[in-house]
């Protein structure tokens, strides 16, 4: 069984798979990984950014340091659910993640009252500070809920080392902090499977003698810069010409 953490470090690539690679994949890895408990889900991301979306403008460019907000739902959130508030950072290709747990309820309520949220463990208020100070400073507000269904696989004999299938993925203009739900547009509709490796170190010696033996090899693919680059930014042109 895998933990979410509420805190890590890692370095994370980017795979595009068509079907008939990822079915060849997963067989090659059948001896080596098993998949985590959650099966194939669903999981809902709200990003944030500023009014002239500063942030995505900044990742784009591909500086040494970038950073993100978002709220992640692993499924359909009813008000009880636990979602996510997501601090993203990349620094030098390692990334870096901190994050807290409230339900859904409750993180409606934070985005529009930030201090009126006080959460009890010394760690989860530290967090959320740092989540308080970015809101305040960059004054972010909702710009694209994405969603995509996943498998993750897990290396019981290496916990830093996972690897995730990513199908379907969709957007749409974020609408939080109203019902969420997975609705949307094909983000990349060439697209048949991403794979995310994630890593802390080197790759195991076997999983990189498949991926050669596949002729799988690494792409540039970020969720959020996709769909801003592809649908949001020339929206923006269309209405501003």
């Amino acid at each position: 069984m895998v933990k979410l953490k509420n805190s890590f470090q890692r370095r994370e690539k980017k795979y595009a798979l068509t079907m008939e690679s990822y079915q060849k994949l997963r067989k090659k890895l059948v001896p080596h990984m098993q998949e985590d408990e959650y099966g194939l889900h669903t999981i809902i991301s709200v990003y944030f950014d500023t009014k002239n979306d500063e942030m995505i403008r900044h990742s784009i460019s591909k500086p040494a340091y970038k950073e993100k907000f978002r709220i992640r739902s692993y499924g359909l959130p009813n008000e009880d659910s636990e979602v996510f508030l997501e601090i993203k950072k990349k620094v030098n290709g390692v990334v870096y993640k901190r994050r807290v747990a409230l339900n859904y309820q409750l993180a409606q309520t934070y985005i529009q009252h930030p201090h009126s949220v006080i959460l009890e463990a010394t760690k989860d208020q530290q967090i959320k500070q740092e989540i308080d100070w970015l809101l305040a400073r960059k004054k972010l507000e909702p710009k694209v809920m994405i969603a995509y269904d996943r498998r993750a696989l897990f290396d019981s004999q290496n916990s830093d080392f996972r690897v995730t299938f990513d199908f379907n993925i969709r957007y749409r203009k974020a609408q939080f902090p109203y019902r969420l739900d997975d609705k949307g547009e094909r983000v990349a509709p060439e697209i048949d499977v991403l794979m995310e490796v994630k890593a802390l170190g080197a790759y195991p010696l076997w999983f990189s003698e498949i991926l050669t033996e596949l002729k799988i090899f690494p792409t540039s693919f970020s969720k959020y810069a996709q769909t801003y680059q592809r649908y949001l930014y020339p929206m923006l042109r269309a209405r501003s010409s």
